[in-house]
């Protein structure tokens, strides 16, 4: 089939090009520029670069130049408003279309309820990333029940992997603190560390869309988490973190408001506040059943694969 794979140097789409490829698919990448994938393999010289600006592009252009490519499936990896969304879905009707994959997130469930979640609890989500991601969800899922259109959302947790900056077991992205661990030097965790995270590979995460395709009948109208088979708490990780460096633990739990007055950076606390307020575990049941998710990666192997990268990298 035809595959265009908007964001396909990215995270997700730098382990999903070169399955397509490799499955015999005819492979498109759209980019804004000439960025290289976090993967290599003969695979990508099979790949079409296509450089295209959807924040640049004016209002409606990009999703007509979308749809002139007549793909058979679009796999949409860089789409953060309800808006966009509904001018691809539009542009994308009367073309071959016989498969639009949506990548959402996890942020668009908001505050944990009753865990694991699972893909069709009701949302509430915190801020406007996750609303738009929901609205998004919503609109596409009605779309198919109303006209057919044919459609499957894929919800990634905390995508992880060799290359770039993994959420640390302080809750946000400041990859320092793997620094700290490293040297045996104390790091502080807010309030009891019990809040909970849920990395996944990005490998695993491509698997989903992979999957997805495979299974088009089972995955159309339907939602699926991207996610590892299990999560795990602030304190759990920062000791494993730890014993990857063969230090002694040396965790410092501080209340929240004591933690913020701690750590001193705005950013980095609001980026926390919004991971562990969300706390999740995410089911993975509805993708093992309707289209034989199988997570290739654990969560720790998945995070030591990170950490030993920015080690080898000199991140820190």
């Amino acid at each position: 089939m035809k595959i265009v794979i908007i964001g396909g140097y990215g995270h997700i789409g730098s382990y999903l090009a070169p399955k397509l490829v490799e499955a015999g698919h005819e492979v498109t990448c759209i980019s804004r520029g000439q960025s290289k994938p976090y993967t290599q393999g003969p695979a990508w010289r099979e790949v079409r670069r296509v450089i295209l600006d959807r924040e640049m592009s004016p209002q409606g252009s990009f999703e007509r130049e979308i749809a002139a490519l007549n793909a058979d499936v679009v796999i949409d990896l860089i789409n953060f408003s309800l808006e966009s969304t509904k001018r691809m879905a539009q542009a994308l009707k009367g073309t071959n279309l016989s498969h639009y994959l949506y990548c959402s997130s996890i942020w668009a469930h908001g505050k944990a309820t009753l865990l694991p979640a699972t893909e069709d609890q009701p949302k509430f989500p915190l801020d406007e990333y996750g609303i738009q991601k929901a609205k998004s969800e919503a609109y596409l899922h009605a779309l198919y029940r109303q006209e057919g259109f044919p459609e499957t959302v894929v919800m990634p947790g905390q995508i992880s992997g060799p290359g770039w900056a993994i959420i640390t077991p302080t809750g946000n992205a400041d990859y320092t603190t793997f620094g700290k661990i490293q040297r045996g030097e104390e790091i502080s965790i807010p309030n009891l560390g019990m809040e909970t995270l849920h990395h996944v590979h990005a490998d695993d995460v491509a698997q989903v869309f992979f999957n997805a395709i495979v299974h088009r009948k089972a995955a159309l109208g339907e939602s699926f988490h991207a996610v590892g088979a299990e999560s795990i708490t602030l304190l759990g990780y920062a000791q494993a973190m730890y014993r990857f460096f063969g230090q002694e633990e040396n965790i410092r739990l501080l209340p929240w408001d004591e933690w913020c007055a701690a750590t001193g950076d705005e950013k980095w606390i609001e980026h926390t506040y919004y991971h562990i307020a969300r706390s999740g575990t995410y089911s993975i049941e509805k993708g093992r059943r309707l289209i034989d998710y199988r997570p290739r990666h654990t969560l720790l192997e998945t995070v030591q694969q990170s950490v030993a990268y920015m080690v080898e990298h000199h991140w820190f």
